[in-house]
Parts: C-alpha cells; structure tokens; sequence
C-alpha cells in the first residue's frame, strides 16, 4: 500500500470519485482541516502478536523518522507488506508499576490520555529521556499497540487510499474477486476501471465472501472526540479496517509522515 511514486491525475482523479462513492457525497463534506487516521484491527492483529512485534518501539519509528513494516498478509491476495506509522499509532500500557521505574511511570501517566493510551511520538520522547528500551524483557508484555495506524498524510484523501490498500497506479490494485452486496453493486458499476471496480467490491462483500462496509458506525476512540467516517469488517472479526477524523486530543502535535508512504 505505497505511494512512493507521484499519482498520475487520472489515477487521483479516479480514486477520489471511487471514494466519494463509498462515502456517499464530495470529500469536501467533511472538514478538509481535520486530522484522517485508518487504524487496522481484528483477531488476525492480535491472534499473530502484530500489535507487540519490537519494531513499534524501535527509537526511529517512534519518532517518526521510519514506518514500521509488517507482512501481515491481511488479504493474502499477494498484497505488499502494511506499512504502519508508529509515531501517530496509540499504544496501551498494563502494569507499569510493576517494571520498577517509578519515574518512567509518572510521566507516561501525565503524556497518557483515558485509559492509559499514549502516542507513539510521545512515547519517543519519554523513552529517550528515561533511557527505557521498551523491546526488553522488562517491558515487552507490559505495553501494545491498542490503535495501529496506517501510515498516510493525514488527509481523508489518503486515509481512504490506505484504508482501501491502494497504491499509486492501476496495477496497485488486488486479485480480489468477491462480489459487492446488493447494495453497492450499482453505485460500484460507475467505477470506469474493471480492475478497481473488482478490488473495491470485495470491500463492500457481505462480511464472509468480502469485507462488510459498515459506512460511519462504530465507536473507536468517541470518548476522547474523534469519530468514524467509514469501517469495513470481516464476519469474524479477523480484519478491521477504520477510517477516522480525530480530535485535536488524539491528533496532538503535528508528527513526521514516515518516508515511503
């Protein structure tokens, strides 16, 4: 899911009437200075130990200055590995007191919005000054990643784009051959490309034969101010995919965009 190449205009031009579909009106409905995220969920993330992998805590990728990459196959459609962004992902800490570093503690505290979630460039700076390397023995089962982001710009342009594992051409597209429910079979039918149309009904499927587009329900991160704008799931709850407009709360300061989107 990368766009490390400059997307052609027709290529842009065709995603953002592919998106306006699915969200049922322009882009320009939703506030276009808002913060999108797409955070990734499901059985399959935690079942596979994605969400404590070491590489979320490498000091590069707190900060920032790298993705974190994972095969994680959520498709297993020959996609290319997901590439996260550890600074603007929230993580969860359980039982900090009992790693003996009272002042580490404290201040992961005072940085932690409800229910002792933190983001990851928060993080960063904590474990610098602290000295804390959260990929030992100590700390490895007290801390996981609750919320792991997509890496994309922060746009719902681009939130949209990662959401949907697209990259920056037509040949980004996946083999994916579920059909789209009823519903969105003659919405879809607008998508000129065959290839696009194909990769988005799977997203609009019933939930076992395909992903089950459940448009903006859902309640990921209400209590701190942010809401849905699109989810889609899998009937078992192996694979989650959230579209979401933060608040200025979870947003917090403005992070690095990992390079290589």
């Amino acid at each position: 899911m990368t766009s490390a190449s400059p997307l052609s205009d027709d290529w842009r031009r065709q995603l953002t009437g592919a998106f306006e579909i699915l969200l049922g009106g322009p882009l320009s409905d939703h506030p276009s200075d808002a913060v999108y995220a797409t955070y990734v969920g499901g059985n399959v993330f935690s079942e596979f130990g994605y969400n404590r992998v070491a590489d979320w805590v490498r000091p590069s990728a707190l900060s920032g200055a790298e993705p974190v990459v994972l095969d994680c196959s959520l498709f297993d459609a020959g996609e290319p590995p997901s590439r996260f962004d550890a600074a603007n992902s929230i993580f969860e800490f359980e039982d900090v007191a009992g790693a003996g570093h009272p002042a580490f503690a404290a201040d992961l505290a005072e940085a932690s919005f409800t229910r002792s979630l933190v983001r990851g460039g928060d993080l960063a700076v904590l474990v610098e000054r602290h000295g804390v390397d959260l990929a030992d023995e100590t700390w490895h089962r007290r801390w996981y990643v609750a919320y792991p982001r997509l890496a994309s710009d922060g746009t719902l342009w681009d939130a949209m784009r990662v959401a949907l594992t697209l990259g920056d051409g037509p040949d980004s597209v996946l083999p994916l051959e579920a059909d789209a429910d009823e519903e969105w079979a003659e919405p879809l039918a607008a998508v000129e490309d065959p290839g696009l149309r194909a990769h988005l009904s799977h997203y609009c499927g019933d939930g076992s034969d395909g992903l089950l587009y459940l448009r903006s329900t859902g309640d990921v991160l209400a209590e701190e101010g942010c809401s849905v704008v699109a989810n889609w799931e899998e009937s078992q709850s192996q694979v989650e995919f959230t579209v979401v407009r933060l608040s200025d709360l979870v947003a917090g300061p403005a992070r690095p965009v990992p390079a290589q989107l």
